[in-house]
């Protein structure tokens, strides 16, 4: 082919090309794909057809990746993990058209094909077409037949696109209920929810700017769940008044704010605040004259939202840059203590759809330790009779249960609250006292929650 030639072809569309400097972002920078997209498709002003199917293919390719190098593999003598990252991301990108998407087989071989000589040039084009070529061999369902692991679950997992592990944990959390660990799979698109921050905005405000097809989310009474649309064109938004919280994340903190304690209930904690979304919440439900204190340990990540009204105790959250399991009050100093864990993160795999493969099962001991450290320290941080919240976006076991009962075990007398008696409206929660909510079950994240009520009585 002459160069004149090769510039006389049709340049590589828009979509295609967005969802591949996505994926690519993600795999050479760790990226954050929820994070990237909604930028480039605005820098790139890319309409909204474009935009959907962008989204559809950077999202689908990273949620089905590792299974997509397996099928892969079987035209390639080169491990897919060897290969440039360019050429490993357009493969992906042709193999998820291929096997998930209803684009026809020629036009996904020669689109790959298309974009991946822009980006790379001829050298790998050959190379990239005879793969595609034996991933279009079959179907999905035909490569499940061939390359799934022999055993239930892991078959299973394979053909909803989890790596096995994860699908083990899920399993474990969910009593052994494969039918259910298949619907939990199964429930696996990106959603949207609003909050409305109490004092700053109603709900009924904030659904009247959410745009059509939006809806109250059914648990929280402060929830809007969005149809879609970019949550950041909504003026409340862009404003403070209102933010992007899933519906699980609000319950866990209104499951702290509504559990009784005895006398005062003037200090409240949030020991990992991070970017501070449930501070925003919390500061909204606090006693007027209450005072909310936010520490999380890296500065940067404090940006916090008040309700915007004067009181006695203060205009806005107080933020302490700290390390939580290294306290700097006193013991015993709060009424009410959320700890919302640093995890894996296996509960919000909707929106970060490269989690599931970027996460290794030797990160759970690390991170359980870690929350067992951070309980430890809020239910020190607890005045007796108080509670405290410890909360994470996980179902896993190890993450969840394991690390209440490790810290029960060596805290005489700290007894668990029935989080059903607080969230009563809320459906299909189990019989445990602690709660685990199911993106199935309550179109949420996985968010797990157990209140711990602190033995004694103030004085």
């Amino acid at each position: 082919m002459t160069p004149s030639q090769r510039s006389a072809r049709a340049p590589v569309d828009l979509a295609r090309r967005t969802a591949y400097d996505v994926v690519l972002a993600v795999d050479v920078d760790d990226a954050f794909a929820n994070l990237v997209l909604p930028r480039v498709l605005r820098e790139r002003n890319v309409a909204t057809q474009d935009a959907g199917f962008a989204t559809e293919l950077s999202y689908g390719t990273l949620r089905w990746q590792g299974c997509l190098d397996t099928v892969l593999q079987q035209g390639s003598k080169r491990p897919i993990d060897a290969l440039d990252p360019p050429v490993r991301a357009a493969l992906r990108l042709g193999a998820y058209q291929l096997l998930h998407m209803r684009v026809p087989a020629h036009a996904s071989v020669h689109a790959t094909v298309e974009l991946l000589r822009s980006v790379a040039g001829e050298r790998a084009v050959g190379f990239a077409n005879a793969v595609l070529r034996r991933v279009a061999e079959k179907s999905w369902q035909e490569w499940v037949d061939v390359l799934a692991p022999r055993d239930e679950p892991g078959r299973s997992a394979f053909a909803a696109g989890y790596p096995g592990w994860i699908a083990d944990a899920w399993l474990a959390a969910l009593d052994g209920d494969l039918a259910e660990l298949r619907a939990a799979m199964a429930e696996d698109r990106p959603a949207t929810h609003l909050v409305a921050r109490p004092g700053r905005i109603s709900r009924d405000q904030l659904l009247e700017q959410a745009g059509p097809g939006a809806a109250a989310g059914p648990w929280s009474p402060y929830a809007v769940r969005l149809a879609g649309g970019d949550p950041a064109s909504v003026p409340a938004v862009r404003d403070g008044r209102a933010g992007v919280q899933d519906e699980g994340s609000q319950l866990a903190a209104l499951a702290l704010a509504q559990t009784p304690v005895n006398s005062r209930d003037e200090r409240w904690l949030d020991l990992c605040a991070g970017p501070g979304g449930k501070s925003a919440l919390l500061d909204g439900l606090r006693p007027p004259d209450g005072i909310l204190v936010s520490a999380d340990l890296q500065a940067h990540r404090a940006r916090l939202v008040s309700r915007g009204r004067l009181t006695a105790a203060a205009a806005a959250p107080p933020v302490l840059v700290v390390d939580g399991r290294a306290p700097a009050w006193r013991p015993q100093t709060f009424d009410r203590v959320l700890v919302d864990a640093p995890c894996t993160g296996l509960g919000a795999l909707r929106r970060r759809p490269e989690v599931r493969w970027r996460r290794r099962p030797e990160d759970v001991p690390r991170l359980q330790s870690l929350q067992q450290e951070l309980l430890r320290s809020a239910v020190a941080s607890c005045r007796p009779g108080g509670v405290v919240a410890y909360v994470t976006c996980s179902p896993h076991p190890a993450e969840t249960t394991e690390v209440v009962n490790a810290v029960r075990d060596s805290q005489a007398g700290v007894d668990l609250v029935d989080v059903r008696q607080v969230l009563v409206d809320v459906p299909d929660v189990g019989t445990r006292p602690d709660v685990q909510l199911w993106p199935h079950r309550h179109g949420t994240d996985a968010m797990y929650v157990a209140i711990l009520r602190i033995p004694g009585t103030d004085h």
